[in-house]
């Protein structure tokens, strides 16, 4: 029986390269790699090895025939894949761990950041060179949106922090966490006892909407959101108020599904995760019943991936619907009807389909009045075609204004002039994320990233390399695709910095190892190292095992660095 690939798929492509007949696809060097929503494997090639799914670090990849419930659906969807995507499954040419020459010597590496992208840096380096290693993150835990972005009810996702557990041990390497580089330290600190840093620092500023009313108590970005629920000790364990009936998230991609779920799951669901506490008490207390995914376009535009929709679909006790709009029934009803849709075997034809809009076949199209109550239940309802242009409320949010729009061409969204209003009493918006600049770095303003090319650092204005200066992860290329695809990002720039090592283009620093720990400690006597690391987890874990959780995290500064000096 041939094995599937199922939701928590992180595309880091683990399974590809254990798979004895390439029969999982895309590959990192095909062209789709990192824009599908997840790997695939074609039943007709597969051996039924295994390898793959013990090669997984997230337990995404079953046998078929064990698969149940809302999963079954997925040996369609990896059967079907390869209907649209034919593969003679050849190897191509084998590729060799990089090396260096001895005579280089040892490399001093620093990598800003401790995410997913600053993981897989350190295993390209640790594993195919002998680099000693400095890795610093402004907060005094490690994990980045591995640990604060992800959602709690997906623990198995999460597991791909297990993976770099061995790395962040690692003799060669040293941690100072509780640091922030252009505060503590500075880019030429680093490059003084470094021959190279690598920034890996992510994209941590939200989109704004830019429509009056934004700054009221009650609209916040989802960044906060997510954190609130996720223990990020930079958001207030008050951030969230869950008061109003009704919520609104303007956006749906997989953060705002992420949101909508967390919002309308049973709290007891929850509580086998690793929520935060506060969270987690409050969305007891909640009042919320309905929540609104608001998107400017239509349903074949929305950004949600297929799995993560599919869940949605099957959450217990909610109703998920579809506001009725002629357009929106137009694009679900042709979309249903395509041959591709038609053609499939699965319990849900339509969701093994390639179009979005055929995802929504057989929801309940209902019409829909915003500044009424929500109605008995919970349910979450899907509106499309429509734009916020204003918030309003005394003293807080209470209404969202939402104007009416029209695909032009079937893509690009045009204001209409006609306005409605939705009552709720919080606001989040879900529309992406964008990279701040880096201190002493330059900084690409259209693109939001590092300027750079390749993962090498360059001056805009000169396009020349800025010697030992590398940047990885959403920092390089902007917020898009999941946390596997940053494996192979990360590979770029680390056979980037290699090919200038080789070439000895690298920048000798004149200070070493024991100085910059010296520098460290004479700038923040309260960094994190590792044994305060291990504390921390070993203090969150004991906590969790006391209530049957995978571990309760601390959730402010004061508490984790308290936890580590107790080691």
């Amino acid at each position: 029986m041939a094995y599937a690939i199922t939701q928590t798929c992180c595309n880091d492509a683990s399974c590809v390269s254990v798979c004895p007949v390439n029969c999982i696809h895309p590959t990192p060097d095909e062209p789709e790699f990192g824009t599908t929503d997840m790997l695939y494997i074609d039943p007709r090639a597969c051996i039924d090895c295994g390898a793959c799914a013990d090669a997984c670090p997230v337990d995404a990849v079953s046998p078929v025939d064990r698969l149940r419930g809302t999963d079954t659906v997925f040996g369609d969807l990896n059967r079907d894949w390869f209907r649209d995507h034919p593969s003679d499954h050849a190897w191509g040419r084998p590729s060799f761990p990089r090396s260096l020459p001895g005579e280089l010597g040892v490399l001093r590496i620093a990598v800003v950041g401790t995410g997913p992208s600053a993981g897989y840096t350190a295993q390209e380096l640790l594993r195919s060179t002998s680099a000693e290693l400095t890795m610093i993150d402004r907060l005094p835990v490690t994990g980045g949106l591995l640990r604060h972005g992800v959602a709690p009810d997906h623990q198995s996702t999460k597991r791909i922090a297990e993976s770099f557990a061995s790395v962040f041990h690692d003799p060669r390497l040293r941690m100072h966490l509780n640091v922030e580089v252009g505060t503590d330290v500075t880019h030429e600190e680093l490059a003084a006892h470094h021959h190279a840093v690598i920034y890996a620092v992510g994209a941590a500023a939200d989109r704004r909407l830019g429509v009056p009313g934004e700054e009221l108590p009650g609209s916040l970005p989802a960044t906060a959101f997510v954190g609130w629920y996720n223990a990020d000790p930079t958001v207030p364990a008050d951030a969230v108020e869950l008061s109003a009936e009704r919520v609104v998230v303007v956006g749906n991609g997989n953060v705002a599904v992420d949101i909508a779920r967390i919002l309308l799951t049973d709290p007891d669901r929850l509580a086998a995760t690793d929520i935060a506490d506060h969270a987690l008490a409050a969305l007891r207390r909640s009042r919320v019943r309905e929540v609104v995914l608001l998107a400017r376009r239509g349903p074949e535009q929305a950004a949600w991936t297929r799995a993560e929709f599919l869940a949605l679909r099957q959450l217990p006790g909610v109703e998920v619907v579809v506001e009725d709009h002629p357009v929106v029934r137009a694009a679900i009803e042709a979309a249903s009807a395509s041959p591709a849709a038609s053609g499939t075997r699965s319990a849900d034809p339509q969701a093994v389909s390639g179009s979005q809009a055929a995802l929504l076949a057989g929801l309940p199209l209902v019409p829909y009045d915003g500044a009424a109550e929500p109605g008995p239940g919970r349910r979450i309802v899907l509106r499309f075609l429509s734009a916020p242009v204003g918030l309003a409320g005394d003293g807080r949010v209470e209404a969202l204004t939402v104007e009416r729009t029209t695909l032009v061409d079937g893509e690009r969204a045009e204001a209409t002039g006609r306005t409605d209003v939705l009552r709720a009493g919080l606001v989040v918006r879900s529309i992406g994320h964008r990279g701040v600049p880096v201190p002493g770095l330059p900084f690409d303003e259209r693109t939001g990233t590092v300027a750079h090319r390749g993962g090498r650092v360059v001056d805009p204005a000169t396009g020349r390399p800025l010697p030992g200066a590398y940047v990885v992860g959403w920092a390089k290329h902007g917020p898009s695709g999941g946390i596997g695809a940053n494996r192979a990002c990360a590979r770029e720039t680390v056979d980037a910095l290699l090919d200038d090592a080789a070439a000895r283009a690298l920048p000798v620093p004149g200070g070493g190892r024991k100085e910059f720990d010296r520098l460290v400690r004479s700038r923040r006597p309260d960094a994190v190292g590792l044994k305060e690391l291990r504390a921390v987890d070993r203090a969150e874990r004991e906590r969790g095992e006391a209530e049957g959780r995978p571990r309760v995290k601390l959730a402010t500064v004061p508490e984790l660095l308290a936890a580590g000096r107790r080691r």
